[in-house]
């Protein structure tokens, strides 16, 4: 089992950058692809990005392309999403997620484990 405990969101203004943080327990991190995922209210979950378990393969949704950069240290167990030229409609509670043995998926229920979230609020 895995627990993965989010952090790094905070209040930005419109273009300003800021860097989140996955921290998982346990000793198999390595197998596990990694995806990030955002709600913003009202809304439904939608996929951020993902990154295979070797850090060699990541995928965007077309709004942050370009933008966000999702990297990992699986010595560290840890992965990461860099935001860069926020929007006010970046907005929203980030999620990073596991999935045992997956390569990265943009669907939701690929995934086994989240965190807890962080908030990421971007002022105009």
């Amino acid at each position: 089992q895995v627990q993965l405990v989010d952090s790094g969101g905070g209040l930005v203004q419109a273009g300003g950058s800021l860097r989140l943080s996955c921290v998982a327990s346990g000793r198999t991190f390595s197998s596990y692809a990694m995806g990030w995922f955002r709600q913003a209210p009202g809304k439904e979950r939608e996929f951020v990005a993902a990154i295979d378990w070797s850090g060699g393969s990541t995928y965007y949704a077309d709004s942050v392309k370009g933008r966000f950069t999702i990297s990992r240290d699986n010595a560290k167990n840890t992965v990461h999403l860099q935001m860069n030229s926020l929007k006010p409609e970046d907005t929203a509670v980030y999620y990073c997620a596991a999935d045992h043995w997956g390569a990265g998926s943009d669907y939701p229920s690929r995934y086994e484990y989240w965190g807890q979230g962080t908030q990421v609020t971007v002022s105009s």
